[in-house]
């Protein structure tokens, strides 16, 4: 009787092992994907500036695209310009 209580000890023993490892695995994938997706949402910030960039671009240079940008530039044109006629008066 005393060697099944030591048998079934040791075997919970093994099991807590086996699941310790299995936890520090999972912590070890789970840092790794946290750290991955960091880097990807750091690549999708970049990817958007440069597309607003791009459009941008497009717009003062006249490239047929974007109509919401350019007039977004056209409307910035025109309060720059009155703030240049209220600064002159």
């Amino acid at each position: 009787m005393l060697e099944n209580i030591r048998k079934d000890i040791e075997r919970l023993v093994a099991a807590y092992e086996a699941e310790k490892e299995l936890r520090k695995n999972l912590e070890d994938k789970l840092r790794h994907c946290n750290e991955e997706i960091e880097t990807c949402r750091k690549q999708i910030a970049e990817l958007n500036r440069l597309t607003d960039n791009l459009k941008l671009k497009n717009a003062f240079l006249g490239v047929s695209g974007d109509d919401q940008a350019r007039s977004r530039i056209e409307r910035m044109i025109k309060d720059i310009d009155r703030c240049i006629s209220l600064m002159e008066k």
